[in-house]
């Protein structure tokens, strides 16, 4: 299907930056999912960096099969086919990594470094330019194909509200999108522009090398440091990421735990 105004100069931008993902660049109106369309374009030999695009998604979901919620053509629906050969225990870190590339173009397209965080261990939430609360702007869903009790290929799944102005009354007071917190004019193909380019960035080094050429920005970027949180049995304040990807919470006798995935119930957050 050729692309809409928005996207159609995605290809060319993104070869011209050298980078090999983004392109081939596959456009759909509608379709269940683009992870699902990634997927089964892997099984089918589709080559690295094959990119998934849809206006709207019948069955989109998110961590614990959330549904996204987005009207056509309001949000950046897109999944990103990685032939990338990794640990199986680097996919936590590899999911972190993700959402640090989805952070940076958040600010890129605010136009400011302070405002867009990551919220562990996988949305990215921002603040207003006067100082709102975060609420969350982006999410992200990796899916691996293992071979052998390693990491065969990636499916890299992002949604960001680009231009929803307007969300169901559940959502009003924990969403966002970059149209609310100031930057209306940036379009999709902006934004796919500077995601594809710091995926291509940031994933290779965490599957290569963990989390470790990479944490000094995760660690600057936690949304839950400060914060008070619980989960199962582990309730204190949140002290950040470590190196392996693992959320830090210390209790209140001083225990450190290090949280490796789940929900967590978050308490005040810090301004």
């Amino acid at each position: 299907m050729t692309l809409p105004p928005d996207l159609e100069d995605v290809p060319a931008r993104v070869r011209a930056l050298g980078l090999a993902l983004g392109h081939p660049l596959v456009f759909h109106a509608e379709t269940a999912s683009t992870n699902d369309l990634a997927k089964e374009a892997g099984k089918s030999g589709a080559p690295h960096g094959t990119t998934f695009v849809a206006d709207a998604q019948t069955h989109g979901r998110g961590r614990q099969g959330r549904a996204w919620v987005a009207a056509p053509g309001e949000a950046l629906l897109v999944s990103v086919l990685f032939r990338t050969e990794c640990p199986l225990a680097r996919l936590p870190q590899l999911s972190l990594a993700v959402g640090l590339a989805v952070r940076d173009a958040v600010a890129e397209a605010l136009g400011d470094d302070t405002r867009a965080l990551v919220k562990w261990p996988n949305d990215v939430w921002a603040r207003g330019p006067g100082g709102e609360p975060l609420r969350k702007v982006a999410g992200v869903l990796v899916e691996s194909t293992l071979l052998g009790g390693r990491v065969e290929s990636l499916v890299v799944g992002v949604g960001i509200n680009v231009a929803t102005r307007e969300f169901p009354e559940e959502l009003r007071d924990r969403a966002t999108s970059l149209a609310l917190l100031g930057a209306p004019h940036v379009t999709r193909g902006d934004v796919l522009v500077a995601l594809v380019r710091g995926l291509a960035h940031d994933v290779p080094r965490a599957a290569a090398h963990g989390l470790g050429p990479l944490h000094e920005r995760l660690a600057r970027a936690c949304a839950l440091t400060g914060s008070w949180l619980e989960t199962g049995d582990v309730a204190g304040r949140c002290e950040g990421i470590d190196r392996d990807g693992r959320l830090l919470v210390r209790g209140g006798d001083g225990t450190l735990a290090r949280l490796v995935s789940g929900e967590v119930h978050v308490g005040a957050l810090p301004r």
